[in-house]
């Protein structure tokens, strides 16, 4: 997956809408604080316009990097998903076979990624860990945690 971000339609309008952001509303604001800290003279002692200048550059960093993600996206249509394998935009169904406890993941690309949606990377421990792998395959997966072993459930769209 080198250079191309796999992601959905709703994950690829929501960076839109960031970018849409980052380049009207806080560009302006910036300048703003630029122009208003300029005013208060000398500026090679002003603090309050080198952090302005320093908000700048870190504002225009992370444009560009969102540009870039924007244009090496690739946009995955679930209807075409594959579901007799674990592949991204599948949901899975896993069991941790110690504890009996069983959770639901949708795989996803590294930018939609949000454990609090229960959306995870497929290139994380466990999104690589469970990649290719069928209902009723175990599976050993390293994690920060150490070892685990995943008994896969169910795997849907």
């Amino acid at each position: 997956m080198a250079g191309i971000n796999y992601m959905t339609k709703e994950g690829y309008d929501k960076l839109v809408k960031q970018l849409e952001n980052l380049k009207i509303n806080e560009r302006q604001r910036v300048a703003k604080a630029i122009a208003e800290a300029r005013e208060k003279g000398d500026l090679s002692e002003n603090a309050e316009y080198h952090a302005a200048k320093d908000e700048q550059g870190m504002l225009e960093m992370k444009i560009n990097e969102l540009d870039k993600r924007l244009a090496n996206a690739r946009i995955l249509d679930e209807s075409t998903v594959d579901t007799s394998k674990v592949s991204i935009l599948t949901k899975v169904t896993i069991k941790n076979i110690k504890n009996n406890f069983t959770v639901t993941y949708k795989l996803v690309s590294e930018s939609e990624a949000n454990i609090k949606e229960k959306k995870i990377s497929v290139d994380s421990p466990i999104g690589k860990g469970l990649l290719g792998k069928k209902p009723g395959d175990i599976t050993d997966i390293q994690t920060p945690g150490g070892l685990m072993q995943f008994e896969i459930i169910e795997i849907t769209i």
